[in-house]
């Protein structure tokens, strides 16, 4: 009778931790799921004369890092700044955000002077980081070098709003007020110093990527077309956003 008693509680026992131990798990899962489902947004655009199809690569990395990417695509040969900014204005505004969800910003040459326009004029409540990535902050003596060739002008008013004259789009924008990271590139393949003097990525010297009040610089070897290709860049772009700085240890680059 005692032995029966004896083997009754431990019956009791075993189905009572059997028990917790499934609540635990499952309040494992249900955290782990949680957390996959506030994944923090990345706002992705591209640059001058692509599309958001360019920017494939860089989004599969961003997405493959944990983040939901929400690329923009909008046309830009044909139009200037100012009428650019307001379809993408649109665009942003109508990417649902939940409450605890934060909003991070990626551009690519003229998408990085983009994002600064639009957060110049919107303030976006769950603001995360930004990074730009080869845009020329300062405008790019590129833009001064060749305006009056023919295929400057076919390259439309915005290309020609790039210069370096404090006309210049670039030059109307604010100093940022959030968190931002600049990845300036440093290509070689062709000799441009008559008309780029010092670093630059083929179309924009390094030191027009700075800002002042930046959070961090760092410079990669690759071209201004190549940026959103590159892996160093996205490596970099995703250490910024998750940790509000570039990864400064040397580095293979690929």
């Amino acid at each position: 009778m005692i032995s029966l008693c004896a083997q009754f509680y431990r019956f009791i026992i075993v189905i009572v931790f059997s028990i917790f131990l499934i609540t635990e798990n499952f309040s494992t899962l249900n955290a782990q799921q949680k957390e996959t489902t506030k994944n923090d947004i990345v706002v992705l655009l591209h640059g001058l004369g692509k599309s958001k199809s360019s920017m494939w690569l860089l989004q599969s990395r961003l997405e493959n890092a944990g983040f939901l990417v929400r690329a923009i695509g909008y046309h830009s040969l044909d139009r200037g700044p100012e009428q650019i900014l307001l379809d993408v204005t649109k665009q942003i505004n109508n990417i649902h955000v939940d409450s605890n969800q934060t909003v991070h910003f990626v551009g690519h040459s003229l998408g990085g002077l983009l994002i600064r326009a639009y957060l110049d004029s919107v303030k976006v409540h769950s603001l995360g980081r930004v990074v730009l990535i080869g845009s020329p902050s300062k405008g790019t003596p590129f833009v001064d070098h060749f305006r009056d060739e023919w295929w400057m002008k076919l390259a439309g008013p915005t290309a020609n709003a790039l210069g370096t004259d404090e006309k210049s789009f670039p030059r109307k924008l604010h100093t940022p007020y959030y968190p931002i990271g600049i990845i300036a590139g440093v290509s070689n393949i062709i000799s441009n110093e008559q008309f780029i003097p010092g670093e630059d990525d083929g179309v924009v010297p390094v030191e027009s990527t700075k800002i002042e009040g930046m959070t961090d610089f760092i410079k990669i070897e690759t071209s201004h077309s190549m940026m959103n290709y590159n892996e160093t860049v996205a490596e970099q772009t995703i250490e910024f956003l998750k940790h509000g700085k570039f990864n400064k240890q040397p580095q293979r680059q690929k």
